[in-house]
């Protein structure tokens, strides 16, 4: 049984992870022109009727926006009134701490999930609630030994990322099959149901990385 082996595209990513995002002594102004620009699309509202509540110039709150320069206590002030936030709140994301987790060999959390009762073992590697990205991400080493049965299938919000550290199992994503084994890897959207099919060598172990929207408590 072989899978259908998928390509990664050639398409320019928007994103380089090596790069440094701004110098040291920027860090401030980008922080606050990240919180003004987030602020006013979250208004639904251009740079021109930002610029025209606030009496400045387009140019100007473009360069505030992109952390070129610093902007006045009476400008941040004017900013404030008309995106309707508490001028504390342009400083939030300069303020925010930035967490890291280390986990050594062997010392993930063993957790409970749905797979659990089918003989799955899932160690989370790390957890960071409330960080800037607005995303949640939930790393997983999962284990599957002679004790473990095949489960029907898993379906859940956000997308996946699989990486095959040992051994080889046939999975399931949607209505195709893929036989992974050491090296492999396979990345999709879990709304589709998915899962190991068939477990060819075992143990099997693999790095099951998952992502989604952070959830906010409703406040009244």
């Amino acid at each position: 049984m072989s899978g259908k082996s998928d390509k990664i595209g050639h398409a320019a990513l928007s994103q380089d992870p090596h790069a440094v995002r701004e110098p040291r002594e920027n860090n401030l102004e980008m922080a606050i022109g990240h919180e003004v620009r987030t602020y006013r699309k979250t208004l639904g509202i251009t740079v021109t009727d930002l610029a025209t509540a606030t009496g400045m110039s387009v140019g100007m709150l473009s360069k505030i926006e992109n952390g070129n320069i610093s902007p006045s206590l009476t400008t941040l002030q004017a900013l404030s009134r008309a995106l309707g936030v508490p001028l504390t709140a342009f400083f939030r994301r300069f303020e925010e701490p930035r967490n890291a987790i280390f986990v050594k060999a062997g010392q993930g959390v063993n957790i409970e999930r749905r797979g659990t009762r089918a003989g799955h073992q899932y160690s989370l590697l790390g957890h960071i609630d409330n960080n800037t990205s607005g995303v949640t991400v939930e790393p997983y080493l999962i284990t599957l030994t002679t004790d473990s049965d095949v489960f029907p299938t898993f379906q859940h919000e956000g997308m996946e990322f699989l990486y095959m550290l040992e051994g080889e199992v046939v999975y399931r994503h949607g209505e195709q099959l893929y036989t992974m084994q050491a090296g492999d890897s396979l990345f999709f959207d879990a709304d589709a149901p998915h899962g190991p099919q068939e477990l060819v060598h075992l143990p099997a172990r693999y790095l099951s990385i998952i992502s989604y929207p952070q959830r906010h408590p409703q406040t009244d």
